[in-house]
């Protein structure tokens, strides 16, 4: 079915007014992009990211939007004349409704990532080339082995993953790192998360691999706030996984040798070009020695030792 997409730019300041205004004229169901909310949102989670994609940033810069649609119909077509005839700035579009649930399914497909591991998306064919599928269900957390972040961890993960290692993932996501590290053969794995859907979403992409609950747990919180938390944890991990920004691995430098065994192996990921010299001066005052530096696009990640 097609519909009408009826976009409105405007000042973000005129947007309550304008959704009053349209509801009136019986108007329902908006999407509305605040430029303000967004560079609010940024501001507010900094500490989050390095990098914001331009094209998105392009998208909120200098105007607000609201957007609603109608059928393209004799009804549909009827509401937008009066919609128009109020506000005749507003841009009209047709589009065909689609079964947006799955067609973004058409964007993942296997991705080969080191020597050993392949991520298979859960509605595909597992490759029979003698790699070690990983099957996840990508979803909106973060993590699905296409970034180049959590290919370096996985790379890095096939040279020091071992049998009976006890792994601890920093800021698991979908807990893409912490089933690699157990599909390589790895004993163990506690994850942690900011978001508090990370626990149910990695757990479930956990159970894909046949990974049960005896040998992968994620918990929702923060290891830097959170002392309580931190003591859940526990220590004795033979390797610690962090796949997040520069600013938080600079803060959980120090912190992480509490969570390593003596010869225990650190691995961090997510620091973008710009950001490595000063994410290496932290893990060296931390007291780790850096066994191996990769760089893959605009990414760097650092696998260290405890010196």
């Amino acid at each position: 079915m097609k519909y009408l997409e009826v976009t409105m730019n405007l000042p973000g300041a005129e947007i309550d007014l304008r959704c009053s205004e349209l509801e009136e004229l019986g108007v329902n169901g908006f999407i509305i992009e605040d430029e303000e909310d967004f560079r609010t949102f940024l501001e507010n989670n900094h500490q989050y990211w390095d990098y914001v994609d331009e094209s998105l940033a392009a998208k909120y810069n200098g105007l607000s939007r609201i957007k609603f649609y109608f059928s393209d119909d004799e009804a549909g077509k009827h509401q937008l004349k009066t919609v128009l005839e109020r506000y005749p700035e507003c841009v009209v579009s047709s589009v065909q409704d689609s079964d947006w649930e799955n067609n973004w399914r058409e964007y993942y497909k296997p991705i080969e990532i080191g020597e050993k591991l392949v991520v298979v998306p859960e509605w595909e064919a597992i490759p029979e080339d003698g790699r070690l599928p990983l099957m996840l269900d990508p979803g909106l957390i973060f993590g699905t082995g296409s970034h180049a972040t959590t290919r370096m961890c996985l790379c890095a993960l096939e040279k020091y993953s071992a049998p009976e290692a006890k792994v601890l993932d920093l800021g698991c996501g979908s807990g893409i790192l912490g089933i690699g590290a157990l599909v390589l053969g790895c004993a163990e794995c506690t994850g942690v998360d900011i978001d508090p859907k990370a626990p149910d979403v990695a757990c479930a992409n956990a159970a894909l691999n046949g990974i049960g609950t005896d040998r992968f747990h994620v918990y929702a919180g923060d290891v830097l706030q959170d002392s309580t938390m931190v003591k859940k944890l526990g220590s004795g991990y033979d390797l610690v996984l962090a796949n997040i920004v520069a600013d938080v691995i600079i803060a959980l430098a120090p912190r992480v040798k509490s969570f390593l065994k003596e010869d225990g192996t650190f691995i961090c990921s997510g620091i973008i070009d710009g950001r490595e010299k000063e994410v290496l001066s932290a893990l060296k005052q931390a007291g780790f020695a850096i066994a191996e530096h990769l760089h893959e696009e605009e990414w760097n990640a650092f696998v260290c030792k405890m010196v």
